[in-house]
Parts: structure tokens; sequence; C-alpha cells
């Protein structure tokens, strides 16, 4: 095995929405178990990976992103170098990890599991898959719930606490357009201000309504998580008004938030629905198309 100095690797890094989330309940661990529809969609960070140094680090262009240790990036090429057999981790030796950020931080998009993921790929792909797919399901799993489903990289069906997949094929491909309001929000605190007794009794996980066909934006948006986000912050649900009065199937907030979607039948009403959206103060708008 040679070391690929001097060629950097570019990688597309996407963000993911959740078009359907139950919270089933609370494990002993503390951790929730849910069922969520999630849908990988056409907004990217780009990563480059270079070789050419003798140390792992990690660099990106919006200051709010951890450049140590901390940083899901470089958590998932460390456990690559784990997880790699004697012969990769001695021509591995330095990754240099760049991160031009276009995904929000903290939006409830994936942008930190996505970048986590697509370095595990990166790193496998060019060391000749030196890890079994599985191996790097469980490295991704050992840095985050959501990255495993960026390993998988399609439409699909998560339970457990985000790591049992299951394909979906009943998407249709939406043009989306994703408003963020320019603030972020604590996942742990959503999740620990849920109060599960008030969760809708039908959505419960054997009676997901979209399991034997296609799914429905306008009867199978849900989010368990929406509730407790919009106390917090109104502005999610003007957010969600705005885009169904310019013509929205339907609209969500995703994850946790505080990032909401609306879904369009077409690209040039999408671009109309955010060209007159558009100054609306401290909002951002991209648009994006789901990837199916």
């Amino acid at each position: 095995m040679s070391r690929k100095k001097g060629k950097p690797l570019k990688i597309r890094s996407p963000a993911k929405i959740n078009l359907f989330l139950h919270v089933v309940g609370k494990r002993p661990d503390g951790y929730h178990e849910l069922v969520t529809l999630m849908c990988p969609v056409s907004l990217y960070d780009t990563l480059t990976l270079d070789f050419s140094g003798r140390e792992l680090s990690v660099t990106c262009d919006d200051t709010r992103v951890p450049q140590d240790e901390s940083n899901l990036a470089y958590r998932a090429a460390a456990a690559f170098w784990d997880r790699a057999g004697h012969d990769v981790r001695r021509e591995m030796g330095g990754v240099r990890i760049d991160i031009e950020k276009r995904i929000p931080v903290g939006a409830g998009l994936g942008g930190g599991s996505s970048n986590a993921a697509s370095v595990l790929l990166g790193l496998n792909r060019h060391f000749g898959n030196a890890i079994s797919l599985p191996d790097l399901f469980a490295a991704g799993f050992s840095i985050g719930a959501d990255v495993p489903f960026f390993i998988y990289g399609k439409p699909a069906v998560a339970t457990g606490v985000g790591e049992i997949l299951e394909a979906y094929d009943g998407l249709t491909p939406f043009f989306l357009i994703l408003i963020f309001p320019g603030f972020s929000v604590s996942t742990a605190e959503i999740f620990q201000e849920l109060d599960l007794g008030l969760t809708k009794p039908e959505r419960k996980t054997k009676e997901i309504p979209f399991t034997k066909g296609e799914f429905d934006p306008r009867h199978h948006l849900y989010n368990d998580l929406e509730r407790v986000t919009t106390k917090r912050h109104e502005q999610v649900l003007h957010m969600k008004e705005a885009l169904m009065i310019q013509g929205a199937i339907g609209a969500l907030m995703t994850g946790s938030g505080p990032t909401v979607f609306g879904l369009f039948d077409s690209q040039d009403r999408a671009l109309k629905a955010k060209d007159t959206l558009k100054d609306r103060p401290g909002w951002s708008f991209f648009l994006a198309e789901m990837i199916v």
C-alpha cells in the first residue's frame, strides 16, 4: 500500500430533514427511543481531507465550530484510526480536515453528524475499504446517533435511538425551502423538556401511517419535538405559517429545531416563495431538493 500524498480528497456532506419524528419512550440510560423518517437533502458542507501533513487536525471557516478534538469530524478520523489495521495506520500518517460550512450550526439539520460520516466514508474509500461496513456503522454510532444514517446515505426509517435503519422508498423528491431563524437550540434540553405523556397515542411505532405506501406530506408530516421548541421559540410557528402562505404542500420543524422546511412540488414555486420571504430580518433561506 502506498500513501497518496499530494492529492486532497473533497467530499460533499449533506444535511438531513426529519419528515416524521415520534419519541417512543426513555431508556434507563437516559437516551430516548424514537421512530423517525429521515431524508438527505441537497444542502452541503464541503470537506477536504489532506494527507500531506503529519498530524490529525481540523479547521473550519465558521468560528462557532470547534477546531479541536471535540469536533465530530476529528473524532471520526480518530475512530477510523482506532479500527484500521496496522498497515493502514502506518500509511495514514496525518490528516488535515478542512470544513467549509454551509449547513447552519445547531440547526437540527445534522451538519456535524454528516461531517463525521463523510470523514469515515472518505477515509475508508481512500484506504481501499480497510474497514467493513458494520464496523464503519459502529464507528459512526460511537460518535453520534445520527452518524449511521449519513453513512447509509438514503431515506430511511430509523428506530432505537436512531441507529437502526430500514430503507424507505416511498418518498417523492420535493423541492424545499429551509428557513433558519439565526439561533440554535440545545437538543439535550429539548428532549429533557418533552413530556412523553402528551405524545399523540396514534403515533405509536406499530401504527406509523406511511409504512405501507407513499409518504403524503399533507397528512404524515409530524414531529413530537416541535411543540417543545415552539414553547421556547414562537418564531418556529411563524416560519411554518409563512411557508404555508407561500404555497408549501406541508411545513415542519426538523429534528429538535429550530430550522423549518416547506415542501414544494416545483422548483419555480419554491424559488418564488424564497424570493417573497427573503427580506424577513434574521432569517436565512436555503433552496434544496430531497435526495431520494
